[in-house]
């Protein structure tokens, strides 16, 4: 007869050694205090063919092994002689009891759930989703009353069929891309050179290294090293431990995972974060807040970014017009127009909205430090799932507001393939920040000083609205299916510290800078040459206007003459040949198109005749254009970095180009519709 090794686990007075001896009939004392079971104690019984042994473990509230009992529990259920876990939970203390769950959760170990005591708890008002608390777990929950023997069979039923299941397990909670930076790397270590290339029990040691759970030279002096490092860095961000702050993200899966099991309850809770949610997370409450605390964000972004924007804008100028005074008489050339219009005229056109990215990168980090950001998830589940999505699509989208590359990325949260592939196909919908600077040029120019936060809040809001119908229409026909539950992490509200703030803006600014140093640069020479050549023969424009010259030049140069060919379908977005030539570029990065406008509209130009990119946009498009500009870069299609890591994620060609044609024809037909209504109507 095959042989089933269970771990019985709980915290002290859960009703352990009541399922116990429920199980195997043993006689063991019970007791109502801790410590009543000191050390293993081990049973037998039979079900289904098996022969289940049963190891009663020491109550414990954790596995960080700081005594005696932890130290216990953890080495059996650690070794490969436990082949599953039953952990016994109070049903009437479920919050607290969790916390030792999710330790054994990240153990990729068969796990069932016993919710004791369930007879209690039913009459006190509480009811949990069994069903979604076995999916949470990535193993089965069932409901027991030990000292009635009730549900014993489904628990015994549960651990045959956790024990044949063959589940694939990677079960891990996020700890944040601060901790999870490093867990990766402790975990790359320890795997080469501990584990013999086994990951999950790798991640498991870096846990535990990261918690100080060990002695920190247990696992060699290349991986206390990087430990020890770890440990300074994340003190100095966030001055706190990295045991505390990665017990406060158990916290916050302990919150997600009750939040979104508990049917009916009449428990009152105290702490202040609960006290925060019941207005934040207010069914009637929470989404205006939410929306409102967003408009505030942009509202600040231009107000702050603003006077520093100006400034930046001003020294480019001073820089242009220094380069031009500086060269040689005479010595006009083709050089000469690739420093001023091509680098400093399109670099710089991109450089100048730094403070607007520094700050609106500031305000996301401080509400992602403080908890808030995982509240507006959690709010936007009840729209999701109407959508055929979860709660936890929301979370790629957040990341989305930053680059849509690693919310993409992010997308590997979901476990249900169809849903993966509704979230990764809207995701660009989402206003990353390389829409960004096209807001911060656009809206100024054309919109009043108190309607810019509203604006660029406006475009934010159009861009999940679309991403929302589009998710709605996909899992309606292409992707059909029934949605999986997945968990949303409530964290304990943080007051977020000076350090970790700056360095998650400093991160995300930094590379934007990076980009515009790099790619971008090497963008807009390309658009120059582009712009440039082939050169019109003087001829040509013999005894033109200056600025139909240079119309005439324009229009004879390679991206001139693509946009040329494209203007009747440009013209019915508003669109003249200049914007054709910058929207060319944005296929490569969105922020080239500020560089692009910044490159047509300043060749040929005199140093004197020199005036902010926004003024002179200002004098030859109305705000309809300006709108219709602004909507066209916000559906249509993605960049190429958004391309590849579509293809690599979806591992087909077929949505990459599904995804970039598709958006790019939805974007002219309701940018196109926008703009002949709006000329109707004016």
């Amino acid at each position: 007869m095959e042989q089933i090794t269970v771990g019985l686990t709980g915290n002290p007075n859960c009703g352990k050694s009541c399922v116990f001896n429920s199980l195997t009939g043993a006689k063991q004392h019970v007791g109502n205090y801790p410590g009543v079971t000191v050390e293993k104690v081990e049973g037998w019984c039979e079900h289904k063919g098996f022969k289940i042994r049963i190891v009663d473990l020491p109550g414990t509230y954790s596995i960080s092994a700081h005594s005696m009992d932890e130290k216990v529990a953890r080495d059996f259920v650690l070794s490969e002689e436990c082949d599953v876990i039953v952990n016994v939970i109070d049903s009437n203390n479920f919050e607290r009891n969790l916390f030792l769950t999710t330790q054994l959760f990240e153990l990729n170990k068969p796990l069932v759930a016993a919710l004791n005591m369930y007879d209690v708890a039913t009459k006190n008002g509480l009811e949990y989703d069994k069903e979604k608390i076995g999916t949470f777990l990535n193993g089965t929950a069932v409901s027991t009353v030990g000292n009635k023997g009730e549900g014993i069979k489904e628990l015994l039923d549960a651990v045959v069929y956790e024990y044949n299941c063959q589940r694939e397990f990677d079960n891990r909670i996020n700890y944040g891309s601060d901790i999870e930076e490093r867990l990766e790397r402790l975990t790359c270590l320890i795997s080469k050179e501990i584990t013999g290339g086994d990951e999950k029990k790798a991640r498991y040691h870096a846990l535990q290294l990261l918690q100080m759970d060990c002695d920190i030279n247990e696992f060699g002096k290349d991986a206390a090293e990087v430990a020890q490092e770890a440990i300074s860095e994340l003190n100095r961000m966030y001055g706190d431990n990295p045991h505390i702050l990665m017990a406060e993200k158990r916290y916050g899966f302990i919150s997600g995972l009750f939040e979104q099991t508990v049917r009916k309850t009449v428990e009152i809770r105290h702490d202040a974060s609960d006290a925060i949610d019941k207005i934040l997370l207010n069914r009637v409450l929470g989404l205006p807040i939410f929306f409102g605390m967003m408009y505030l964000v942009f509202k600040l972004t231009f107000w702050l970014g603003d006077p520093v924007m100006t400034v930046i804008e001003h020294g480019f100028d001073i820089l242009k017009g220094f380069v031009l005074s500086s060269w040689p008489a005479g010595g006009e050339g083709p050089l000469q127009s690739l420093i001023v219009d091509g680098i400093i005229g399109g670099v710089g056109g991109v450089v100048v909205f730094l403070p607007n990215i520094i700050f609106l990168f500031l305000a996301i980090a401080v509400l992602e430090d403080s908890g808030y950001m995982a509240r507006a998830a959690f709010l936007m589940d009840r729209i999701m799932k109407k959508i055929g999505l979860h709660g936890q699509s929301f979370i790629p989208m957040l990341i989305g507001f930053g680059c849509t590359v690693p919310a993409i990325m992010g997308t590997r949260i979901l476990n249900e393939r169809k849903s993966r592939l509704t979230t990764i196909m809207i995701l660009p919908l989402i206003s990353c920040g390389a829409r960004l600077p096209i807001y911060a040029l656009i809206i100024p120019a054309f919109f009043p000083k108190h309607l810019h936060g509203f604006m660029m809040w406006s475009m934010y809001v159009i861009g999940i609205l679309i991403a929302i119908i589009l998710a709605k229409v996909l899992r309606k026909t292409l992707f059909k299916g029934r949605n999986t539950v997945m968990l949303m992490e409530l964290p304990p509200y943080r007051v977020p510290t000076l350090r970790s703030v700056f360095t998650h803006m400093w991160q995300k600014s930094w590379l934007y800078l990076k980009k515009a140093g790099t790619l971008i640069l090497a963008i807009s020479i390309i658009l120059w040459a582009m712009t440039s050549y082939p050169k019109l023969p003087e001829e040509q424009t013999a005894g033109m206007e200056p600025k139909q010259a240079q119309a005439a030049e324009l229009k004879h140069t390679a991206a001139g003459r693509i946009a040329t060919t494209i203007e009747p379908a440009t013209e019915l977005m508003g669109f003249d040949y200049k914007i054709g030539t910058a929207l060319i570029g944005a296929f490569a990065a969105k922020e080239v198109f500020v560089a692009q406008m910044g490159i047509v509209n300043s060749l040929g130009e005199a140093g004197a005749e020199s005036k902010p990119l926004r003024e002179k946009l200002k004098d030859q498009y109305t705000p309809l254009q300006g709108f219709c500009v602004m909507l066209f870069c916000l559906i249509s299609t993605p960049c190429i970095a958004t391309v590849a890591i579509c293809r690599k994620e979806t591992q087909s060609w077929a949505f990459a180009m599904g995804q970039f044609m598709g958006l790019t024809v939805l974007a002219f037909v309701i940018t196109a519709a926008v703009y002949q209504i709006g000329m109707l109507l004016t």
